[in-house]
């Protein structure tokens, strides 16, 4: 079998990984394959009237290699390569044709070849690189992975996809980030983000211990002096809100793979100041539980969620949150693990946080967990994903677990075609095919496994994961991505779901389209099939 993807499709990024190289956050390329022929478009930051393009212009291939950093194209005996040779850097020899603005990008062009630049770092002599060798030294990493044995070869080829794509997320140190890092994609967020890089951990934790511990510590290196950590940033700025408080969880499962003391013990301190930060500045009514900061944007209430247009944010302000409060008690437990001689300090909040989740959010109407509205003195009865999550920090007793295990095979509420669906069926009113308003998340699904697991519901946590990889290596085999979301109802092509509605402005915006390529799919299906469980 090809060891590298070989499915054209329209949304697929290609840039400079860090790990073979220094990358460049602010002037570094980006490519995008455009979804009118085969077509790269060079991606920028901000408006650009047009994306400047590279076409194959030759006869239709017989075959396609298309990594997150190189590709070929072979036809009637002849090979049309492109490479990344480095982070501003685009090296081709073949049969292409370029429409580049000379204001963006430098070109230099010989015989059959094309070298293009960010304007202002071209490096001339690169043209004369041999591009079958460049190709082979972007070609390390996949050469290195040894994959499970017994993958089937729909499985086994979106495997191959997710460790290209993983590498094409990785940032090299630079400035305020003295560590490895990554984003969800490199356009157009570009950004480090929270709980995604922990997601990214999961993932390259089988592959590369080593960098999966730079992911998470990287968050650390944007950590302020009073303990918060920002949402997303990068090594020249960062963000005002928070995000999901996972970084306990991927410590810990790091940690499973390769014991590395040290680095828990230096982490463990700046995790708690974090948690610490949250619970000052989150409990509007100081009753203990904690609220997500809401904002105004309609289209994105609760960007410091992750579940930024669900429905259980429509009306309300202040709600002490099942999801932000389970992530909480979890991260408490990890702390008493890794601070022993602070033990007993975070097993009581633990302890606290589990208590209180369950006397005010649990709903005996519902059968599971739901929002506290502060302001009005009652919960929501908003039924969403987020009301599994505390299974993860074991605040549910068995009978709870149970009531919230049932949901997950009724049709008319979770137990939808491909589960875990964001809001639940019967909840009509508010459905769409728009982000946290049905569809399906996987880092969603992997933490309420996580909490199935915890409950002893070990074959319904393998139905759902197993499920869920497969729609994932569907539609990459149909699509060449792998995407933010997929359709819960399994009806709908997921490069055809909603993003947020439409700009405000009614023009095209990048966040107001579907992402493909996007990190934590490929991520969490890396992890996925390093558990024979789940496949």
């Amino acid at each position: 079998m090809n060891l590298y993807p070989d499915i054209w499709g329209g949304g697929q990024l290609l840039a400079f990984s860090g790990l073979d190289g220094q990358t460049d956050f602010r002037n570094g390329l980006c490519l995008r394959t455009s979804f009118k022929g085969y077509i790269f478009e060079l991606k920028k930051d901000g408006y650009v009237p047009r994306d400047p393009e590279i076409a194959y212009v030759g006869a239709e291939p017989e075959k396609i290699e298309l990594t997150g950093d190189f590709f070929r194209f072979y036809a009637n005996g002849k090979i049309s390569s492109g490479v990344l040779v480095d982070a501003h850097h685009i090296l081709l020899q073949g049969e292409f044709s370029c429409t580049i603005p000379e204001q963006y990008f430098d070109v230099l062009r010989e015989e059959d070849k094309i070298l293009i630049a960010n304007s202002g770092y071209l490096k001339a002599d690169f043209l004369q690189r041999d591009i079958d060798s460049e190709i082979k030294a972007r070609s390390v990493f996949l050469h290195s992975i040894t994959l499970p044995e017994g993958l089937s070869g729909s499985v086994r080829k979106t495997a191959i996809k997710a460790l290209s794509q993983l590498k094409t997320m990785i940032y090299a140190p630079e400035y305020r980030i003295p560590h490895y890092w990554t984003t969800p994609d490199r356009w157009p967020h570009k950004q480090m983000w929270l709980w995604d890089s922990v997601f990214h951990a999961i993932g390259m934790r089988h592959y590369d211990t080593a960098k999966a511990r730079d992911f998470i510590s990287a968050m650390f290196d944007l950590q302020r002096e009073d303990g918060f950590i920002p949402l997303c940033g990068n090594p020249y700025s960062l963000h005002w809100l928070t995000q999901p408080p996972i970084l306990g969880l991927g410590m810990k499962l790091v940690n499973e793979i390769e014991a590395a003391p040290e680095w828990i013990a230096g982490l463990a301190p700046k995790l708690g100041n974090f948690i610490k930060w949250i619970l000052a500045h989150r409990d509007s009514d100081g009753a203990g539980l904690v609220e997500w900061a809401i904002e105004g944007d309609q289209n994105c209430r609760s960007g410091e969620s992750g579940m930024d247009n669900s429905p259980r944010f429509d009306k309300a302000w202040h709600l002490d949150a099942p999801d932000f409060n389970a992530y909480l008690a979890m991260e408490c437990e990890h702390l008493a693990e890794f601070l022993p001689a602070e033990r007993a300090e975070w097993f009581e909040l633990h302890q606290r946080l589990c208590r209180l989740i369950n006397e005010r959010l649990w709903s005996d109407k519902i059968g599971m967990y739901c929002d506290y509205d502060v302001e009005q003195n009652c919960r929501t009865e908003v039924m969403a994903s987020s009301g599994f999550m505390p299974l993860i920090c074991g605040a549910a007793n068995k009978q709870q677990a149970a009531s919230m295990a049932a949901h997950l095979t009724n049709p008319e509420t979770f137990g939808t075609p491909l589960r875990i669906p964001s809001i639940p069926k019967c909840e009509t009113a508010f459905y769409s095919k728009d982000m946290w308003r049905g569809p399906v998340w996987a880092p969603v699904n992997y933490l309420v496994v996580l909490g199935l697991r915890r409950y002893g519901y070990h074959e319904l946590a393998a139905d759902i994961m197993r499920d869920f990889m497969n729609e994932q290596a569907k539609w990459y085999c149909i699509c060449g991505s792998l995407f933010e979301y997929y359709d819960d109802r399994k009806e709908v092509n997921p490069r055809e779901m909603e993003r947020k509605g439409r700009s405000p402005s009614g023009e095209y915006h990048p966040f107001h389209q579907v992402f493909h390529d996007l990190g934590w799919g490929a991520t969490i299906y890396l992890e996925t099939i390093n558990h024979p469980e789940w496949i």
